[in-house]
């Protein structure tokens, strides 16, 4: 039997809305938790005071999070359906934990945007959407959560969708392409089975909508790329860096930098072995998720926020760069000298804007300002950034995966973008 194509599926959407839950019930139904393990995690959710939290404990395994009841770092879990081998990412909707939710969604290849029926849309869930379009996610599906809570009611349903239906449509997806899901993940209504209790939802089921997402084209004829998410000392083994092949192809063997590592200069190795889910692969492409082994790399010369890159056609460390960004959510405006935090691939750096260029129409394109003095809210404009340190960026024509950043202050997303132009770093 031919192996089945991974998919990157991330589940967002604001703080208790049912993400983890949803999770869970999916994977107990799906047969990948037992009886025995459920009674156990009910069991635990009774002793935090979390009765009814036992599917959200699937996921969250921090004792952390199974106190507050919160998903705080990223959790991942495998599912094979029909079609598919499925990683699923549970993501937290949590305001503070938002920078873990930006790198699950830059690693996902669709996503299920998840919304409680009673709540309706709430300010994550706005900008759950934005992020989810900045970072390149195309496909998604929309699961209105918790019905139980409105008595499966159609008319609530349908308020909830034409609101989430508005807001995808100013964030630029084609709402003709997504499908609304009516669930409750709690009592498992249209999970992985129809519920009796909705004979007005004609459309899939959780599962089923996990093998309608159409499979991702895979970038394995650019350049490999793999951001570091995490790097783990393991015992025999060494240094083992942790993350998703962004783009291009891996091999044994192969010659590597990692950059811009903490010289800003790159270290160089070479990849020694590669596993995925505990399995030793004799090649991994653009879009799995792994752990590699890298001869003449230790752990001082590599950390999170490192790319990995194939040798022979390196990035650049950048010195500044061109982006095109849109402002989402800024408490007052943008000015030249602004230094927020940048978020790109799985690095975190402070970064300058030094040049507002022009500020573009955001239904045409067109430039509607040159340099203006400040960017507000809804603002599509030119900029541009230097970075307070070393940062590997690319441009979107020449890497669209690798161009992506979210900009982040005061604990929320102000702005997203993509690098459009870059000067490199001057390696002295």
């Amino acid at each position: 039997m031919a192996e089945k194509r991974n998919m990157n599926v991330v589940f967002i959407g604001h703080v208790d809305h049912g993400k983890s839950t949803t999770v869970g019930r999916l994977m107990y139904e799906a047969g990948k938790l037992s009886e025995q393990e459920l009674t156990k995690l009910r069991e635990e959710a009774a002793k935090h005071g979390k009765a009814g939290f036992e599917f959200a404990f699937v996921m969250d395994k921090l004792k952390e999070e199974r106190e507050r009841g919160l998903t705080i770092d990223l959790a991942y879990k495998k599912l094979v359906t029909n079609k598919f081998q499925v990683t699923i990412i549970d993501a937290p909707g949590h305001r503070d934990f938002i920078k873990n939710m930006i790198t699950g969604a830059s690693q996902a290849d669709a996503a299920f945007l998840v919304v409680a029926c009673q709540h309706g849309v709430m300010t994550q869930t706005k900008e759950h959407i934005w992020l989810a379009r900045t970072m390149g996610v195309d496909q998604l599906a929309v699961a209105i959560n918790q019905m139980d809570t409105v008595n499966y009611s159609e008319e609530k349903f349908n308020k909830v969708k034409a609101d989430v239906t508005a807001l995808l449509k100013t964030a630029g997806y084609n709402v003709e392409k997504i499908n609304f899901l009516a669930i409750s993940g709690l009592k498992g209504d249209n999970i992985t089975k129809k519920s009796a209790n909705m004979a007005w939802y004609k459309g899939p089921t959780l599962l089923e909508q996990l093998d309608l997402f159409t499979e991702p084209q895979k970038p394995t004829e650019l350049p490999m790329r793999m951001p570091v998410q995490d790097v783990y000392e393991i015992t025999g083994i060494g240094t083992v860096p942790v993350g998703k092949i962004e783009t291009g192809k891996m091999k044994p063997g192969m010659k590597v930098v990692v950059l811009p590592s903490r010289t800003g200069k790159g270290v160089e190795g070479e990849v020694k072995t590669i596993e995925m889910h505990h399995e030793q692969l004799p090649e991994a492409i653009a879009g799995d998720n792994v752990g590699i082994s890298i001869r003449g790399i230790g752990k001082k010369d590599i950390a999170r926020g490192d790319v990995i890159c194939e040798a022979a056609r390196a990035p650049h460390v950048i010195a500044e760069f061109t982006a095109q960004i849109a402002v989402i959510n800024h408490p007052t405006v943008i000015a030249k000298g602004y230094t927020p935090v940048f978020h790109v691939h799985t690095a975190q750096i402070p970064c300058q804007f030094i040049e507002l260029q022009k500020k573009l129409d955001p239904k045409t394109g067109q430039t509607s300002q040159e340099n203006p003095d400040f960017l507000k809210n809804g603002d599509v404009a030119i900029v541009k950034i230097k970075p307070q340190g070393n940062l590997v960026l690319e441009r979107q024509k020449d890497n669209p995966h690798m161009a992506r950043f979210a900009i982040r202050d005061a604990g929320q997303t102000v702005a997203a973008g993509v690098c459009i132009d870059l000067v490199p770093k001057k390696v002295a």
